[in-house]
């Protein structure tokens, strides 16, 4: 089994944030209290580890895309979003698919967006409430609230095969409610709020390896029906050191009506 290392948060009774483009710098990211951990993880591609999105909240696909650019212009979006809506509502049998983020995260000290180090996941249950709030009016929330609704995940590597950092998960039956932490956001025009995860020796790793552009995860955030959502985190394997090109991806935030 591989080794990884990772950084979970700290339970504190003073407030925990991220506070992001500190002085007005982009990338400029002040951190609350992390502690790196060596963790055991399972390579799914090379073990009978199997799961799957219903019981999960989380599965792999192979997803060949036609948009290789991913760059600042966005001229791909129109087409890389219809094609995720296509697979969401084949995969998970969404009904509506509203994407409204796309993070190309370049593995580089020199990127602004590199890969999250820290364990977490992306809304805590305020966070959800605002963001939906903010992407669809509070009136169309109030609707998506009444039927079963959630927050989506797409990730894929973007170039060529994942050289390292690979994105990691804890099995969501090997964890405990009070494993989770708020913790908050601060950009210089608005607040969020994530949940951060803390240690826990009981927590089982998986991540399949050598993933490429033609690949994609599919992960839960979070789900009005009780689907479980998914504590993730860039994996610092051992045996990386020798990488001579950065990890390249893509991850896209959807919310979805089933």
């Amino acid at each position: 089994m591989a080794i990884a290392t990772v950084n979970y948060h700290v339970k504190s009774n003073e407030v925990q944030a991220f506070h992001f483009d500190v002085n007005g710098v982009v990338g400029n990211l002040i951190s609350p209290e992390l502690i790196s951990v060596k963790v055991p993880v399972t390579d799914i591609r090379k073990k009978n580890y199997s799961v799957n999105f219903n019981k999960d909240g989380i599965t792999f696909i192979n997803a060949p895309t036609k948009v290789h650019g991913f760059d600042e212009s966005e001229a791909w979006t129109s087409d890389y979003e219809s094609e995720l809506t296509a697979i969401l509502q084949q995969q998970i049998k969404a009904k509506e698919v509203i994407v409204f983020d796309h993070t190309v995260r370049i593995d580089d000290p020199n990127a602004t967006r590199r890969p999250a180090r820290n364990v977490h996941n992306d809304y805590s249950e305020a966070g959800v409430e605002k963001r939906l709030v903010d992407i669809v009016g509070a009136q169309r929330a109030h609707e998506f609230q009444q039927g079963h609704f959630g927050f989506v995940n797409v990730w894929r590597p973007v170039e060529y095969t994942i050289p390292s950092s690979p994105l990691g998960f804890i099995c969501p039956r090997s964890m405990q409610e009070d494993d989770w932490m708020n913790i908050e956001l601060e950009y210089p025009d608005r607040k969020g709020q994530i949940l951060g995860v803390a240690e826990n020796k009981t927590h089982e790793w998986f991540y399949q390896s050598d993933m490429t552009p033609e690949e994609a995860i599919i992960f839960n955030i979070y789900d009005n029906r009780g689907r479980p959502h998914l504590a993730h985190s860039a994996l610092d394997m051992e045996g990386d050191t020798a990488v001579t090109k950065p990890r390249k991806s893509i991850e896209t935030r959807t919310l979805v009506r089933y």
